[in-house]
């Protein structure tokens, strides 16, 4: 199953539906700009929170106020179809602001889902989800991923030195030998 690109008007109607249904709605949020695994385990953490997953984007707009000028590097079109790809995600759309405040009010999911950089008490809607009822839940693996130190890897200078799995084949080779064994044998 794929995900649908939708509005936040729709989203509403998808929101209603769902607990009409007895659904728990669960919604993740991000600038999602280079995906990487981090990505993938908070969007898997978040879905397992419950029965269906809405992701609330940050547009280009929206991530250069929160990153700066040279952000984003994957514009806002393709992050969308991206994490409309992913299996666990059942609804995507843009949003502009630099916090879901708004949104969470106007759609009142039963789960707001953050990643491991938040605490429950840091998360900064946190009161908004606690005035109509609704949980915050932290998911995904420790904040060991960033789009902001994959750029800087990525903009590295070959010879400097850094381990990255863009140095080549030996570096490649060494990255798949850090895989668990299992997971080493089904890479190429």
């Amino acid at each position: 199953m794929h995900g649908t690109t939708i509005t936040l008007d729709q989203a509403e109607g998808v929101v209603r539906e769902a607990h009409r249904r007895g659904q728990t709605v669960v919604m993740a949020n991000g600038c999602f700009d280079l995906i990487h695994v981090g990505h993938v385990r908070y969007l898997e953490g978040a879905r397992a929170e419950g029965d269906l997953l809405l992701v609330a984007v940050n547009s280009d707009i929206s991530v250069r106020g929160l990153k700066g000028p040279d952000r984003p590097v994957t514009p806002e079109a393709e992050r969308v179809e991206i994490l409309a790809a992913f299996s666990c995600v059942d609804y995507v759309f843009l949003f502009d602001d630099p916090t879901v405040d708004h949104i969470l009010e106007r759609l009142r999911p039963d789960v707001h889902a953050k990643g491991t950089d938040y605490t429950v008490e840091n998360v900064p809607e946190r009161e908004t989800v606690r005035s109509y009822g609704g949980r915050v839940a932290i998911v995904g693996d420790s904040k060991e991923h960033s789009s902001r130190e994959l750029i800087s890897r990525l903009r590295a200078p070959a010879d400097s030195g850094r381990s990255s799995a863009l140095s080549g084949p030996d570096q490649a080779e060494e990255d798949r030998a850090e895989l668990p064994r299992d997971a080493a044998q089904r890479r190429p």
